[in-house]
């Protein structure tokens, strides 16, 4: 599966080459852990908010855990959640906090000073895919339609997104303009606090598109309040099939973003296996497919030493690109 993928195929391959699709996991219907705590590092309505929901939702509801409850701390790009996380280890041994890419890119950029070294990394759990979206109203309804008119005013043509300047949201949108020819770096980006905010800007038209995960974009579509411009799967994904793939519209452009979970620091090995153990049971539950694919995500299952070496392949890939596409 590849990670990133650009004009000219410029592919994420030593990162993808470590990602292992979970196998039958044998749920087996017994209660591993009592309780679990879901640190979210951004606020309502973003794909770190899903992802710690439903799979508390998948956790709970398949008799793994018995109770899961939520705990949005946006700020600092994700940082202040880190760092609550670990100033207060010693409290938090039934809390996880989910991340995703942009605790490799955040690192990166220095807009916090810790990395994942500094926390006890769980597993990564799934993928979901990068989307393009407009407004229900926008004149809008196709990626050249939308580089048609970034052509014409491209500064009045701004992109928004639930991330920091140079983060994945950014990232992504100006990895599409770069298969589209265009100078990634002179993209209008304009950056929220999660997805809620920046759906907020979509509808009052301070934005002319949404960078967004994809299953948010199926939310918010299904809801009708966008149209998907375009995913950057390598097909259509049959969770909302007639959104259209960046490649099949000419955008040489395919993007899959894991997400995972981290712990405190200096967990305790016992509860480390419990969580890992509760994890890859998951897999194998109606409760966890009925999540995944209402979500549209794809399951990516690694843990342990295998997370760490995917996020260290990972680091080295996307500070690559960053530095191609002048972020770093």
């Amino acid at each position: 599966m590849t990670l990133f993928a650009m004009g000219r195929r410029t592919l994420l391959a030593a990162a993808a080459a470590t990602l292992t699709i979970a196998g039958p996991a044998l749920a087996g219907g017994h209660q591993v852990l009592e309780k679990m705590h879901f640190l979210i590092p951004g606020g309502a309505g973003g794909g770190w908010d899903g992802t710690a929901r439903g799979t508390g939702e998948a956790l709970s509801k398949a008799g793994l855990v018995g109770t899961a409850s939520y705990e949005n701390m946006s700020g600092g790009g994700g940082g202040k959640a880190i760092g609550y996380l670990i100033e207060n280890a010693d409290s938090l041994e039934d809390t996880l906090m989910v991340n995703s890419t942009p605790i490799v890119i955040r690192s990166l950029t220095g807009v916090f000073p810790q990395s994942f070294r500094d926390l006890t990394l769980v597993a990564g759990t799934i993928g979901d895919y990068a989307a393009l979206v407009v407004s229900k109203d926008s004149p809008i309804n196709s990626m050249e339609e939308f580089l048609a008119a970034y052509r014409a005013d491209p500064r009045g043509t701004a992109v928004g997104g639930g991330s920091v300047p140079g983060g994945m949201d950014h990232l992504v949108a100006a990895m599409v303009m770069e298969a589209a020819g265009e100078d990634p770096t002179e993209l209008k980006y304009i950056p929220y606090d999660a997805g809620g905010k920046a759906m907020a800007a979509l509808l009052s038209g301070e934005i002319k598109a949404l960078s967004t995960g994809f299953s948010e974009a199926i939310a918010l579509a299904d809801a009708g309040e966008v149209k998907i411009l375009g995913v950057t799967s390598d097909d259509r994904v049959p969770a909302y099939d007639t959104a259209p793939t960046m490649t099949e519209q000419g955008l040489d452009t395919t993007f899959v973003n894991w997400r995972g979970f981290f712990a405190a620091p200096g967990l305790s090995e016992e509860k480390l296996t419990a969580y890992q153990d509760a994890i890859a049971k998951m897999y194998d539950t109606p409760e966890w497919e009925e999540v995944r694919a209402r979500n549209g995500w794809v399951n990516i299952h690694n843990s342990g030493d295998d997370f760490r070496v995917f996020l260290e392949n990972q680091e080295k890939a996307i500070g690559d690109l960053m530095k191609k596409l002048g972020f770093l």
